[in-house]
């Protein structure tokens, strides 16, 4: 009936798979699988932790012997699942209500769809160096389903989603893309345009990996390089995301050269707000803005 799919890498998810397990064998009457697949990683011990799920009942652990990214990587899952309805969850994430999986199979209609749970994050930041991310984390991503239902397909994250098998061999993640950011956006994309419906419910998880801002700051600029990629590649339209939006506007005054200066000029100063204890949205949003004319310039 359900194949949770968990992707890692360098990642323990010994408490995540254990706690979902546990639900399952409490919570469900049909039959279930956990697949988690680790992506070659690179530290044994991690490895020698995560092995250890292999002896818990219908739950099978699996060494990647290449790195093929984390597209292919859910692609494989979603392949080697028995099972039609997949439950998609990334390494570190943790389920917060007790009925989680309860909560997804009671939404599971006779139809095939897409379901997103949501994701919240700690209520403080517990590490100065972690702020930036914490705090984009809380702002941007953790919305309930009422403001997530506003615009179903841009809020739709991949780290928490149920999906019918059906749909997932019309609408796949795309691994001819780089192992590149983003590829939620292009995921949700897809969907749009082939009418799939996703249902926002109010089932998150906490977000629990959160990245240091420097790497973050990083993994930033890779989600720009990956949007213009989209767009360059027709993959996406670039109507579809905010900043694409916004350079179109700026592109049609030929505005773009300014933007580009302003962040060779300024990224110093701009990084040196995000990586401080009270960074900026405003000027975390204007520092990845004028990367992406500086792109394009």
């Amino acid at each position: 009936m359900l194949s949770i799919l968990i992707p890692t890498y360098n990642y323990d998810v010994v408490s995540l798979v254990t706690t979902v397990h546990a639900q399952c064998l409490k919570q469900l009457n049909q039959n279930f699988e956990i697949l988690i697949y680790d992506d070659c990683s690179t530290e044994n011990n991690i490895v020698a932790k995560n092995e250890s799920l292999n002896a818990l009942e219908n739950c099978n652990f699996k060494i990647l012997p290449n790195n093929i990214g984390r597209s292919a990587i859910r692609n494989k899952l979603s392949q080697d699942a028995k099972y039609n309805w997949l439950l998609f969850l990334d390494a570190d994430v943790m389920p917060i209500s007790e009925d989680f999986i309860l909560n997804y199979i009671s939404v599971i209609d006779k139809e095939p769809c897409v379901v997103y749970g949501g994701i919240l994050y700690p209520e403080t930041d517990q590490d100065d160096l972690k702020t930036l991310r914490w705090h984009y984390g809380k702002k941007r991503e953790a919305l309930n389903y009422l403001d997530r239902n506003k615009d179903v397909y841009l809020s739709f994250l991949t780290l928490n989603f149920l999906i019918h098998k059906s749909i997932f061999s019309t609408v796949k993640f795309n691994e001819d893309i780089p192992n590149f950011r983003h590829e939620d956006t292009l995921f949700s994309y897809n969907l749009r345009q082939h009418n799939i419906p996703v249902k926002h419910i109010d089932n998150p998880t906490y977000h629990l990996g959160i990245e240091d801002s420097k790497t973050f700051i990083k993994k930033s600029l890779e989600s720009i390089e990956a949007i213009n990629l989209f767009i360059k590649n027709d993959l996406i339209d670039p109507n579809y995301t905010l900043i694409s939006r916004t350079y179109k506007t700026i592109n049609k005054f030929r505005l773009g050269f300014i933007f580009s200066f302003i962040y060779k000029r300024f990224k110093p100063n701009f990084e040196k707000n995000l990586l401080s204890n009270s960074p900026s949205l405003f000027i975390f949003d204007i520092y990845r803005l004028c990367y992406y004319c500086h792109l394009n310039s």
